[in-house]
């Protein structure tokens, strides 16, 4: 055997899925056998590999033990005379796997080859090859020299980011994301370290290639797209900790006591700083919006206040400082209350959640003014003037944000993404029809055929005419049939086009799921063409508060219900969990017949849509079709209509 490609997998499905059908295309040019090590997934990843790629030794653990491990398990079973450990978010060209085992055949020195690696977006990875994390270079990294003096030697070191990356080179470090190995080697200085759960094995092994005398190379003739960052969340303060104590345990292994001791300094100056400005930077995100909307409020009722108070009182100053104070303070936290619940601070901001947050929370404002005693009464034409000021100038303030260009003040503005599909006319077609049912954002501007030979009017043109296509017609992202072209083709497009303003996009084989990543840091971006629609965030929080309502309206009527309700007690403590949000009133129905793993995740439930049924005799098979309709098709009435037709059963436990 050739070559062993081992992908250790932990809750991408889709991405694997991908990955595989890319590996399986360029395995046809070199023996190889593949390996997934799936790491205890639940978003049915095993049960795809089985019924899609049964060719793949699938090696299925109960329990995520660390990518380490994983590949281990596999590199134990491997025949070849090479292996490649491979990220599951990855996509290679036909050519690759021939390409990278000709090239470690002909150079004997080489322990370990690492390739060009480029982003969603076609742009390229930094580290696709890197060097090795010595205090200094940790140094110069963590300071952020390193980026400010790319082309220096001596700064520049950690992403070796004065190398022409074009260009073949001996690196200290490859990426684990893509890593191909001399077997022999890893015979004589043995496999992955598994002190380290994930991160920071790739460079210890690098290291251990070059310390038993083989070499490192960075091998730019094939490039393969990295989605990086979708198997884990890189701005979290999880990845911090263990991203650089994966650093601290290297430098333990195989530097000095003094150098390790200083790396370990460093490092630990690099995690609370990191770390902490995670934090910050987390908490500031989520609640500069609703500052800002504070002070919007705030300023109008400053300005509002005293030309009132003159208008009506002849006297700017009419209204007492303290009473004033408490009236403004409540109304602003009245109307963020409101908003946050009508989906005011989602993100991309809907203006029409905006509106719906600022009317109901001046209707609150004005229901709770006119039950309040007279001498805490503030004024009902400042609450009014107030009103009108905030549905004014909140949207406009949303709307002026947007224009900033930051992510996290993006409006969802009229109009649709306008797309363009490469693709065969059959597979287009059918992409295009699931498209506009599930994603009324998007408009179709152009069909490209991959085939440039091939003539069609169905086709606006072929790919050699892509770039024209894009700029002529202001296209803002291209979606490509992966079923009839070649991974090199949609790379190579990718590399060519070179336009940072475009979004990519990949249509699976059977055209039901299309993934992409839009940005070097975030996580890959994946939607289903069969959504389901409880997912969605405004459903989330509909569900949240019909079953705070209704649970309240019950706990009220307890001293009743006590007495219509079999097993009472538990009845109680039912209602109570899911009025503080441990429980929900309606769930899927979770028989252990039943496999809901492919379904967003809900919490425990009272009863589910098998309840409204008042059948005992329901086959696994129609529990699952419900479960199905219920994720698509949510409706806030059909948990009425169940929690109706099922409240005698509230005391089930």
């Amino acid at each position: 055997m050739k070559l062993s490609v081992v992908i250790v997998n932990y809750n991408v499905k889709h991405f694997l899925e991908q990955c595989l059908n890319s590996v399986l295309a360029s395995a046809k040019f070199v023996e190889t056998e593949i390996f997934v090590v799936d790491n205890n997934s639940v978003d049915g990843s095993c049960s795809m590999i089985k019924s899609k790629f049964p060719q793949v030794k699938l090696i299925e653990n109960k329990k995520n033990y660390g990518f380490s491990y994983a590949n281990n398990q596999a590199i134990k079973e491997a025949s070849g005379e090479y292996i490649l450990l491979l990220n599951p978010d990855t996509v290679i060209e036909e050519k690759t796997l021939k390409t990278v085992t000709v090239f470690m055949d002909e150079h004997s020195d080489a322990g370990g080859l690492g390739v060009k690696m480029i982003d969603g977006k076609g742009r390229f990875l930094p580290e696709s090859k890197r060097g090795l994390p010595t205090p200094a270079v940790a140094f110069y990294k963590i300071f952020g020299l390193s980026k400010l003096f790319p082309r220096s030697k001596k700064f520049g070191q950690y992403h070796l980011t004065y190398l022409n990356k074009e260009k073949t080179h001996v690196v200290d470090v490859l990426s684990g994301a893509f890593m191909l190995l001399r077997k022999e080697v890893l015979d004589k200085i043995g496999v992955l370290d598994e002190s380290f759960f994930m991160y920071g094995e790739d460079i210890d092994l690098s290291y251990r290639i070059t310390l038993a005398g083989y070499k490192n190379y960075y091998y730019p003739e094939t490039t393969i797209i990295h989605y990086k960052g979708e198997s884990t969340k890189k701005g979290s303060v999880n990845y911090v900790l263990i991203f650089y104590n994966a650093m601290i345990i290297f430098a333990k292994k195989h530097f000095s006591k003094k150098r390790a001791g200083l790396f370990s300094i460093l490092i630990n100056i690099a995690i609370y700083l990191r770390a902490g400005l995670a934090i910050l930077y987390r908490f500031i995100r989520n609640i500069i919006t609703p500052v800002i909307d504070s002070l919007v409020i705030l300023s109008g009722f400053l300005i509002i206040s005293p030309l009132w108070s003159e208008y009506k009182f002849g006297d700017e100053n009419a209204y007492p400082h303290d009473l004033f104070v408490f009236a403004i303070t409540s109304y602003i936290i009245i109307w963020i209350i409101s908003l946050i619940f009508t989906g005011g601070y989602d993100r991309p901001v809907k203006l029409k959640n905006v509106y719906q947050g600022i009317i109901t929370g001046a209707i609150l404002i004005l229901v709770v003014y006119s039950l309040l005693p007279l001498e805490m009464r503030f004024s009902r034409a400042l609450i009014l003037l107030g009103s009108a000021w905030v549905v004014l100038f909140i949207p406009l303030i949303r709307l002026l944000l947007h224009f900033t260009k930051r992510s996290i003040f993006k409006v969802n503005l009229p109009g649709k993404k306008r797309v363009a599909i490469v693709g065969k006319k059959k597979e287009s077609s059918n992409l295009v029809s699931l498209l506009n049912n599930n994603n009324p954002k998007i408009k179709i501007i152009a069909f490209v055929n991959p085939d440039e030979k091939e003539s069609d009017s169905f086709f606006m043109g072929n790919l050699s005419q892509l770039d024209d296509i894009v700029k002529i017609n202001k296209i803002d992202e291209i979606i490509f049939c992966i079923k009839n072209m070649q991974s090199q083709q949609v790379i190579s497009t990718m590399l060519k086009l070179n336009n940072s303003k475009l979004d990519y996009k990949i249509a699976s084989s059977d055209g039901f799921s299309v993934i992409g990543s839009n940005s070097i840091s975030s996580t890959g971006e994946l939607y289903n063409i069969d959504i389901n629609s409880i997912a969605k965030p405004e459903n989330s929080r509909k569900k949240r508060l019909l079953d705070i309502f209704v649970s309240f309206l019950l706990i009220i009527f307890l001293p009743v219900m006590v007495f219509l309700v079999p097993h009472p007690w538990q009845m109680i403590k039912n209602l109570f969990s899911v009025f503080f949000g441990t429980k929900t009133f309606v769930s899927y129905s979770r028989s252990s017949a039943i496999d809901t793993s492919l379904l967003p995740k809900l919490k425990k439930g009272i009863f589910s849509p098998v309840s409204a049924l008042r059948k005992t005799d329901i086959s696994p098979s129609l529990e699952e079709r419900l479960n199905l309709m219920y994720a698509k098709d949510y409706s806030i009435l059909h948990d009425l209509n169940i929690i109706r037709k099922s409240w005698k059963e509230l005391g089930k436990s």
